[in-house]
């Protein structure tokens, strides 16, 4: 096999990070921070809980796209800031949407936000009420100000993930349609837009194999990272047991111009609960995935994924390890490798 490397990464010399310790014998590439969750209850004046929340770095620091659960039970997006990816500051004050133009436009409840660069612009995603639970969308230059954009989908969807570049000149974003409750289906399914405004060009990408972590519903989670080996995607699956469903994440690599088609599928979770603060919460045995930063110049991932629903907690990887272990455990289907079009 060639040299796996990341393609347009950039350099970030402060990832946060921590060497795999010599006591961790798993058999997946991926391993928790020792200090875990790095975002814990409580962590500002009238919320609850953060949780399912995604990171980007700025200007030589860190900003957070962050879901904070009110004291009243209702979410919001809330900006966090961090000079080293693991303190968090968590502002008091919800962030403030607006129309384009420049007055106040905010969603009734907003939930498991994406944030990512495209181009010159930061793009922020995340569940809300369109009359149904549906994608909203707004943008940012400087994170003071957020313009909502048109919501891309009808009711109802959820899980909606941005590629960071066009691919074939259009915009492209992963999504999972669903239905109006505790959704009991789901497959990942990928759209375009020319100018994110307008999409279509629907095609589906995996639906929930056999295996049993991942066989009611999954969802994207991370931004899809580019790789020499394709698009590597992180994204969560969800198992059914007697106790309710478990929360567990893994990892697909798509076809770098045609993204709708799976090149290798990891049969295996990367992560699952098994630590108290991701086993024990407000909602028990949750792990999902929602940012990746990535080191152009090392390699090195560092991974924010949501714990029970309650807490915030930090996970570690090398992209080659990660793209390696895919491959050799890839198990794909007919409904993966082709191009999701019939």
């Amino acid at each position: 096999m060639d040299e796996i490397r990341l393609v347009n990464a950039v350099s970030i010399p402060n990832l946060p990070w921590q060497d795999r310790p010599s006591s961790d014998k798993g058999e997946s590439p991926v391993w928790r921070y020792s200090e875990n969750p790095v975002i814990g209850r409580n962590p500002s004046p009238g919320v609850a809980r953060i949780f399912n929340s995604a990171v980007v770095p700025y200007e030589g620091e860190f900003i957070a796209a962050l879901r904070g659960e009110q004291v009243n039970g209702i979410p919001y997006v809330y900006l966090g800031r961090s000079k080293d990816g693991i303190h968090w500051d968590v502002d008091r004050d919800k962030i403030r949407f607006v129309n384009e133009k420049g007055e106040e436009f905010m969603p009734r409840y907003a939930y498991d936000p994406r944030l990512l660069k495209v181009e010159d612009t930061y793009y922020a995603i995340w569940c809300q009420d369109f009359y149904g639970a549906a994608i909203g969308m707004a943008k940012t230059t400087d994170f003071k100000t957020f313009e909502r954009l048109e919501n891309p989908f009808i009711p109802f969807n959820r899980n909606a993930v941005l590629f960071p570049r066009r691919v074939g000149g259009n915009y492209l974003l992963l999504s999972r349609p669903s239905d109006s409750g505790h959704t009991p289906f789901g497959d990942i399914w990928l759209s375009q837009s020319p100018d994110m405004t307008y999409w279509g060009k629907h095609r589906h990408v995996m639906n929930p194999s056999g295996n049993w972590w991942e066989g009611v519903k999954i969802g994207a989670g991370a931004a899809p990272i580019e790789t020499s080996e394709g698009w590597l995607l992180l994204y969560h699956g969800v198992s059914s047991t007697c106790n309710g469903f478990v929360y567990s994440f893994s990892a697909a690599i798509l076809d770098l111009d045609e993204p709708s088609r799976v090149k290798y599928r990891c049969k295996n979770y990367l992560l699952t609960p098994e630590e108290p603060y991701e086993v024990s919460g407000f909602v028990p045995n949750v792990t999902f995935p929602c940012a990746c930063l990535c080191d152009g110049d090392t390699g090195r991932m560092a991974i924010y994924y949501g714990c029970a629903d309650t807490y915030v907690g930090l996970a570690f990887a090398k992209v080659d390890e990660v793209v390696r272990y895919v491959i050799e455990n890839s198990q794909v289907s007919e409904s993966d490798t082709e191009i999701g079009l019939r």
